[in-house]
């Protein structure tokens, strides 16, 4: 007979497996998908035949683009730069060479339905014995149309032959330095040093012609059926690029000098001087051009373009690449450093009329229309650049109404006018997720509100009528800063009413309506006393931005009409919205207030800083402010003189840059993280920053009794102190006239005066309240209002429950009790099975340590908890948001977000197919350098075989990629290095 533990036990653990299964349909951790742009990109690649993009990174990231929507990614063990990536032509395999001197083959392949990128091989050069390493260090690549050789060029100026996709060294079809000078004028290679392979090119009408150029100008004509040289170009500037004319007969190189030669292909040899020598930039000393293509257009002369060549002295600083074509003739000016460009031709084959040029540079990917008149800027469906200023601040609002939606893609297309609508030129693959490709919708600018030390008709990189060399700005990155104090810190958007509020660095808070048609407006200042006049107090941090007086024209998007401005002009730390009501609650170090933008007066003023907190009154900027302001004032005198900027704008836009970067970390640090740092105990009531409000909410709660529900603001601070309000709303009829009041209700002290990241208000049913406006449109329930309403308080160090209206304890978590962990963000999310419509509510968390906590609602009790990011990320945790919906956001470097989701009903993964070119390669090929079969017949394809460890034929295969997150074992060892996001 069992006794009554025994069988509670047996109870117990039957529950906990039942509770256990209700988890693993809930809740499950994935991150899904990146948005943004690659950080530190250093290499580009680009398939005619798949029209696939590949990026390298100097983290050892490879990712592919297509389609919208189709991308890929993986991860090289190594973390050091990918400095080539190159496609196998009509493959779907390409190549990558790293920094260490390292080769990695990748391939498309199928899985599951989709396409994974897999690293299927690995491969290092090895020289003679006691061979220095620069005989076998690759500078140049050539992955040779036949799809079954690549042509390595070395440092110490030899070319090895590598069969692929096995990596086997051909070592009897090599070409050392001592072959390629055996037919060169002694007097040429004795007074010059070939050095190492600078370019390898194949002759577009005989594959088995290989052009090599050398670093000190001697080109070279080789035949690899008969291994021989050709025909000797002897060049006498340093070689930067060569180009192969289609026409098989001409050859372009570029120098360093600045020029470029053509050269024809003749078979004599030597050839020692060019057909023609050309420096589009001379005559005075001009940089290198680092690359120059030359293609032909049906419709006149042929595109010329090249990167680089500017004049040293005036323009050595610009980052340009030149596009001619018969008169017409731009030099686009990028705002960062090219990495790599190709061009796209119309045609499957890509072999038609150049359709775009494709320029990658260090923040951005910009795509030029080469078939519109005015050559304009094609709008990229992804790797938008985010950081086109430094990110400070995300917000994120779950299912927009489609009307919203509407209204702010047409503000968006209003604003593009100026970009091509020709569709995009990178078509390969296709997207099988639901959800749609990223791109930048709308942009709303607040500088233009304010008087600025910047004259916006002083455009530095904006050429003039006649001037030479002719200067088109393209791209949107701009490093420079006009003013630090324009940075907005906090976002708070309603879906429903089309308002928006964004608060600044110098305490202003702009609130913005959402309007279909341009308009020219005053934007009304109400200034705000946060000290409310209390003696001893003065600020020594920067002053406040000045309002323009004169109307504004703003174009169709959200319009500011409103502001506030907080004296002293502190960041603003906390700000939320309240359409419905049509309020405004904003918060700084020194106190909060509650602006009624209907009205447009202040309804509510609360100091809330310590008397001895006198850091508050510092100001995060006031210690470095003095070399700041000179430092700006130093820059716009550089920037009024032209020719001085010519010389120096790179140089101090990227100081600027760096030391509002640091500021910025440095004023985060001291107002926004630096809890992090503190014990776990009682703090005293002189820490810094206690009067700080981190976080403010509405809510229509029992506060003054519990018959009667009344529109309320709650405040949390630094310090653990939560503040309660009363608001007095005159009804709708009246809203315009009647005045509005706020009136002091509660005030909690919490016992070890940690600071408060999060307030919520529970119905009777124990359900968060909903959003303003949300029941209205009949997007949620009404809340229950016959039961007990709970106030949950989230601090850094615990969660704790309190009844309303008495404000009495209920229960609590304590976080800190095992791990010290602090709470760094908190969010309500709804859950919910993928067989089930019922959802619940939870409270999701993130803290110090990088960990994801969901918690039960009302019960506050853990449920699962999840490793997301690194501790020692403390930017990538600051930057983290969460979605209504288990989902979040967070900074993996300063231009992308990397995407995860808690829930098991709503993933977003980025499933994608890329079928194979018609064009494979044969079943049983014979030797690859000498089989007779001409380029271009369609062919089988080899699949790497797992079990084996080798390649079979698998004729029309479709070639797909799987996700990062797969349960393949497989799969999972073959995304290597994924912990490094992590």
């Amino acid at each position: 007979m069992l006794n009554t533990g025994t069988m509670k036990r047996f109870r117990r653990h039957g529950h906990e497996s039942q509770r256990d299964k209700h988890k693993q349909d809930l809740y499950q951790f994935n991150k899904t998908v990146e948005h943004g742009f690659p950080h530190q990109p250093s290499s580009l690649g680009y398939s005619p035949s798949l029209q696939l993009m590949a990026i390298g990174t100097r983290s050892g990231a490879i990712k592919l683009y297509g389609a919208p929507g189709v991308e890929f990614m993986g991860l090289h063990d190594e973390n050091t730069a990918v400095t080539q990536v190159h496609f196998l032509p009509n493959q779907v395999e390409l190549v990558t060479l790293l920094e260490d001197n390292s080769l990695h083959m990748w391939t498309l392949r199928a899985h599951n339905s989709t396409s994974e990128l897999l690293e299927i091989g690995r491969f290092t050069l090895s020289g003679p014995p006691g061979a220095p390493p620069s005989v076998t260090r690759v500078t140049a690549v050539l992955a040779h149309s036949s799809g079954e050789l690549l042509l390595l060029g070395t440092e110490g100026g030899h070319v090895f032959v590598v069969e692929v996709p096995g990596f086997r060294e051909l070592e009897e079809n090599n070409i050392s330095m001592e072959d390629v000078q055996s037919r060169v004028p002694e007097d040429y290679v004795g007074r010059r040093n070939l050095e190492c392979v600078e370019a390898l090119h194949e002759n577009p009408l005989n594959p088995r012609q290989v052009l090599i150029g050398y670093s000190r100008g001697l080109m070279v004509l080789w035949d690899l059926d008969r291994q021989r040289p050709v025909q000797h170009f002897l060049g006498t500037q340093q070689l930067e690029s060569v180009w192969w004319m289609e026409d098989g007969g001409n050859i372009l190189s570029s120098h360093s000098d600045g020029s470029y030669c053509q050269w024809t292909v003749t078979g004599e040899d030597p050839q020692t001087e060019p057909e023609k020598q050309e420096t589009p930039y001379g005559a005075f000393p001009c940089k290198a051009i680092s690359k120059v293509i030359q293609l032909p257009s049906k419709q006149g002369p042929p595109f010329l373009i090249f990167s680089g060549g500017m004049p040293r002295a005036s323009y050595g600083d610009r980052h340009c690449i030149s596009v001619i074509k018969s008169k017409t003739h731009e030099a686009l000016d990028f705002t960062s450093r090219i990495i790599d460009f190709f061009i796209i031709r119309e045609g499957e084959n890509q072999t038609g009329e150049p359709s775009a040029l494709v320029v990658l540079v260090e923040e951005e990917l910009v795509v030029v229309d080469l078939q519109t008149e005015g050559w304009p800027v094609i709008q990229t469906p992804y790797l938008v650049p985010l950081h086109c200023s430094a990110i400070t601040c995300s917000h994120h609002v779950s299912s927009i109404p489609l009307k919203l939606w509407e209204r702010v893609q047409a503000a968006g297309a209003h604003q593009n006018t100026h970009y091509s609508t020709k569709p995009w030129p990178i078509n390969g693959g296709q997207n099988l997720a639901p959800d749609p490709p990223q791109r930048d919708l709308l942009l709303t600018g607040t500088a233009g509100v304010f008087h600025t030390d910047a004259d916006p008709n002083d455009n530095m990189n904006q050429g003039s009528e006649g001037e030479w060399p002719p200067f088109r700005k393209v791209g949107c990155f701009d490093p420079y800063s006009d003013d630090p104090r324009l940075g907005i810190q906090k976002i708070h958007l309603c879906k429903y009413s089309g308002y928006l509020t964004v608060a600044g660095t110098a305490g202003q808070i702009l609130v913005l309506e959402l309007n279909d048609e341009a308009a020219e407006q005053m934007v009304e200042a109400t200034v705000v006393d946060l000290l409310q006049g209390q003696e001893g107090f003065r600020w020594k941090g920067q002053a406040r931005l000045d309002v323009r007086e004169e109307p504004v024209l703003f174009p169709p998007g959200f319009q500011p009409f409103a502001m506030v401005q907080c004296q002293p002009p502190a960041v603003v730390t906390a700000i939320t919205l309240h359409s419905e009501w049509k309020l405004v609650a904003f918060g700084t170090s020194h106190g909060f207030g509650l602006y009624d933008y209907h009205q447009r007066n202040n309804i509510l003023v609360k100091c809330t800083l310590n008397p001895s907190d006198q850091m508050a009154l510092e100001g995060p900027l006031s210690r470095v402010k003095s070399i700041k302001k000179s430092l700006r004032q130093s820059f716009r005198r550089i920037r009024r003189s032209r020719v001085s900027m010519r010389k120096h704008h790179t140089n101090n836009a990227a100081k600027l840059q760096e030391i509002n970067a640091r500021l910025e970390a440095e004023a985060l640090q001291e107002m926004e993280l630096a809890p992090v740092q503190r014990k776990i105990e009682a703090r005293s009531s002189d820490d810094s920053f206690t009067g700080l409000v981190r976080t403010l909410y509405f809510a229509d709660t029992f506060v003054s009794d519990g018959t009667h529900s009344t529109p309320s603001l709650w405040a949390g601070t630094n310090g653990g102190a939560v503040f309660a309000f009363v608001l007095r709303i005159p009804p709708q009829e009246r809203r315009a006239e009647d005045p509005l009041s706020a009136q002091a209700a509660k005030e909690i002290q919490l016992m070890h005066r940690a600071p408060v990241v999060g307030l919520v208000v529970l119905d009777g049913k124990g359900a968060p309240l909903p959003e303003p406006l949300e029941v209205a449109h009949d997007l949620a329930r009404s809340p229950e209002m016959h039961g007990s309403h709970h106030l949950l308080v989230v601090s850094e160090e615990q969660l704790k429950m309190f009844t309303l209206p008495k404000v009495s304890s209920k229960s609590k978590l304590k976080l800190t009790a095992v791990d010290g962990s602090r709470v760094r963000r908190v969010g309500v999310a709804w859950f919910g099975s993928k067989t089930d419509e019922q959802l619940e509510s939870s409270l999701v968390v993130l803290t110090n340590q990088g960990e994801l906590h969901v918690i039960s609602l009302p019960s506050i009790k853990m449920l699962v908890h999840y490793p997301c990011i690194r501790k020692e990320d403390v930017s990538g945790i600051a930057s983290c948001v969460f979605t209504k919906y288990g989902q979040g956001f967070y900074l993996i470097s300063p231009s992308e977000f990397e995407r995860f989701s808690l829930s098991t009903r709503w993933v977003v993964e980025a499933r994608c197919l890329v079928e194979p070119p018609l064009q494979m390669r044969p079943k049983n090929p014979s030797s690859p350098v000498w089989r007779d079969q001409s380029d271009g017949v369609a062919t089988e394809h080899r699949n790497f075989n797992k079990e084996s460890g080798g390649f079979e034929s698998s004729p029309n295969q479709v070639m797909e990629h799987a996700l990062l997150n797969d349960e393949s074992e497989y799969t999972r060892s073959q995304q290597i290095g994924r912990k490094f996001y992590i």
